[in-house]
């Protein structure tokens, strides 16, 4: 007969931030453990609280499934002497396997014969197995870890209670000095314990104690009052995804109110007071139908719909002060233009082995000069690009920035205009930060676009400079996401900009400001490769096939807008059977090219065979159109240049001998092997793409 099994780890409240990753964990480990354990079981239910990790399982199975297994030994020719009786070797394998040598038998594996035995493991009761996973618990891993009292226990948050149910049973277990049992708590106002008889009934129980563990159902029903607050006021409130996943994890019985602040504060920028609310308080913000802020805020109540109004007021006291402050700090701020305060980078310490914020400044601005003549720009637009560079920083001295760090760059650009400078230098000075995580938008003006990658290429170089290279997960400078984001501005504006000819200028600048500890070019080398795993784990996640981007990351890497459209290509040709045809004659190229001799050339007037003289032919006519077409990102028609070749491959191998007695005339055709593989290696390295057999 099957049971339900409830399994819930009560705590003091969690971070919000741990709790659904910490959820999940716990039921992909549990998930795991039955699978090993051999156990059947029903659906699986995940349940959080700011105090509570749980996971319910239906129609777990008393027993362990019975195995049967069949277990190799050694080779007939060594488990039997000449006379045909059992040697040491075949009776130490019955030993080891818990069975008598009469038990043993032959059987065929690949054309020779193995002794084997059979095992039979009866399944254990599940109700002892279950005990095992106080080491599940014990496993589980968090960002930060606490002690408390003197228990040796890392763990997230000391744990207040244990409820492990088998049906009506208890599986008894100790973790620190808690034991489990059938008794749960409610809401730490709200509610008292529960005593739970049947852990099916453990979500609707804890309902009654002001607990809602379903995380979707709490989040279904915040999004749900919002809504009828949204309604019924004529408002229109944005849902911000992360808040809504905060605010959450910090409830366990939500109830949404609105209140309000006073329209003053509107003179304030929108994304001020938009900040505050949100990454300050937890509020959502208030918008009417046109998108223009309200003074008014959501905020989620922890508890029922009692006092309310006091609950209202409390909110706006505080929300109050936060306003005020910033309104302070804004009209402060504005008391000084933001050149002024160029200054005041000098004495802030970017890096001890990298000079102060305002020599970053100086190293930026002499790259973007470089990026911005690179991409043909005005002498106008030269001079934004300068400007720009130069006050990209400045707002971090700010008093706004100072209390809310998530506004560099919107403030910069308010201050910005706010001092009379040009608008698009003003818009740069913000989009230089973008994209500040993968997924976010990218500059929309080739100015901040600019901008954003010689800061991201400063960082990235002058960090390699002196050793500071990310290793395993550890990535205190955020240097992954500053070279993803070079990445994805140059791809996605399409940019003919070489960024090995980037890196290198950077290496260049930091070099002659004395900043490379180690050498130059072990430095690009590094960052190179540094690059191309960036650029496969984009592709990837782009969707792209692990093969396919290995494909061309052995070629050119330097035109990424080229690169990526070679990765979109050919992972849309994996289906086309004259694709794979191609590939076949390219490998067949580039394989035998690898017996070339690298110290010498091929010599046209040695070659005599018409199909020699067809293949120069045909790769000499490739060669002249396809550069200039992989320059301008044209690879449809860059790779039907290149299947040109085809024929005159299998052409050439159906008639003429590479390895040829001859010696001069083997080595002249490898030669002509390798030109043609060079050629066709220029695209991709064709030999990395794998074929399975369902395509």
């Amino acid at each position: 007969m099957n049971r339900t099994f409830l399994f819930e780890i009560g705590l003091e409240e969690m971070p919000a931030r741990f709790v659904t990753n910490a959820m999940n964990q716990l039921g992909d480990k549990i998930v795991q453990w039955l699978e090993d354990n051999r156990l059947t079981y029903g659906n699986i239910k995940r349940f959080s609280t700011p105090r509570r990790l749980a996971i319910l399982i239906e129609d777990l199975e008393e027993k362990q499934v019975d195995m049967e297994e069949e277990a190799r030994g050694p080779s007939r020719k060594i488990a039997l002497d000449s006379e045909g009786n059992w040697t040491k070797a075949a009776i130490g394998f019955s030993r080891g396997q818990g069975v008598p040598v009469d038990e043993l038998f032959f059987k065929e594996v690949k054309g020779e014969e193995y002794v084997f035995v059979k095992k039979f493991t009866e399944g254990q009761d599940t109700s002892v197995l279950l005990k095992e996973l106080k080491s599940v618990v014990e496993g589980l891993q968090f960002p930060k870890n606490m002690k408390w009292g003197s228990q040796k226990l890392r763990y997230v948050r000391p744990i207040k209670w244990l409820v492990a149910m088998y049906g009506s049973e208890i599986i008894p277990f100790k973790i620190t000095n808690v034991e489990t049992g059938n008794i749960s708590y409610g809401h730490r106002f709200l509610g008292s314990s529960v005593s739970l008889d049947d852990p099916g009934e453990y979500p609707n129980l804890l309902l009654g104690q002001f607990v809602l563990v379903n995380p979707t159902e709490r989040k279904e029903a915040i999004v749900s009052q919002i809504d009828r607050i949204s309604e019924s006021e004529g408002w229109r409130i944005p849902v911000d995804e992360e808040l809504l996943e905060e605010v959450n994890n910090l409830v366990e019985y939500p109830t949404a109110l609105y209140g309000s602040f006073n329209e003053r504060y509107l003179s304030v920028p929108e994304d001020v007071l938009i900040t505050s609310m949100k990454e300050h308080q937890r509020y959502f913000p208030v918008k009417n139908k046109e998108g223009k802020l309200l003074p008014h805020f959501i905020t989620i109540r922890n508890g029922d719909h009692r006092h309310l109004e006091n609950v209202q007021k409390g909110n706006e006291k505080v929300l109050r002060a936060r306003l005020a402050d910033a309104e302070f700090f804004y009209q402060e701020d504005l008391k000084h233009p933001l050149e002024s305060r160029l200054k005041r980078l000098e004495s802030i310490v970017y890096h001890e082995e990298l000079g102060s914020v305002g020599d970053k400044v100086r190293r930026i601005e002499e790259l973007a000069l470089e990026i911005g003549k690179e991409r043909n720009l005005s002498e106008d637009d030269l001079e934004k690009v300068t400007r720009a560079a130069t006050l990209s920083k400045a707002d971090l001295v700010t008093l706004m920035v100072g209390e809310f760090p998530e506004l560099e760059g919107r403030m910069g650009e308010e201050y910005a205009l706010k001092s009379g400078e040009d608008e698009a230098v003003a818009k740069a000075i913000y989009e230089h930060y973008l994209p500040k995580q993968s997924g976010d938008d990218i500059p929309s003006s080739d100015i901040g676009a600019i901008i954003s990658i010689a800061d991201k290429l400063d960082t990235v170089v002058t960090s390699f400079g002196i050793g500071l290279i990310p290793t395993g997960s550890q990535d205190p400078h955020g240097l992954r996401r500053q070279t993803a984001g070079i990445v994805q501005i140059i791809s996605t504006k399409q940019w003919e900009t070489d960024i090995i000819e980037l890196l290198q200028i950077a290496i260049t600048t930091s070099e002659k400001r004395g900043l490379l500890k180690r050498d130059k070019e072990t430095v690009l080398e590094d960052l190179i490769e540094f690059l191309k795993l960036r650029i496969k784990n984009i592709l990837q996640e782009q969707g792209v096939r692990y093969d396919v981007v290995d494909s061309i990351l052995k070629t050119d890497i330097g035109q990424l807008h080229t690169l990526f459209n070679k990765a979109t290509f050919l992972n849309e040709q994996l289906s086309n059977p004259d694709f794979k045809s191609a590939v076949e004659a390219f490998s067949r190229v580039t394989n035998i090219a690898k017996k070339a001799d690298n110290q010498t050339s091929f010599i046209e007037s040695k070659i005599s065979l018409k199909e020699e003289k067809e293949l120069l032919y045909v790769k000499k006519e490739v060669e002249e159109r396809l550069t200039s077409l992989l320059r301008n990102g044209n690879v449809q028609d860059a790779y039907e240049e290149l299947t040109k070749l085809v024929p005159a491959i299998h052409n050439y191998f159906d008639n003429v001998m590479v390895m040829d007695d001859d010696m001069s005339v083997k080595i002249n055709r490898l030669n002509q092997m390798k030109e043609t593989s060079s050629l066709i290696t220029s695209f991709a390295d064709f030999q990395s793409i794998v074929f399975h057999t369902e395509e």
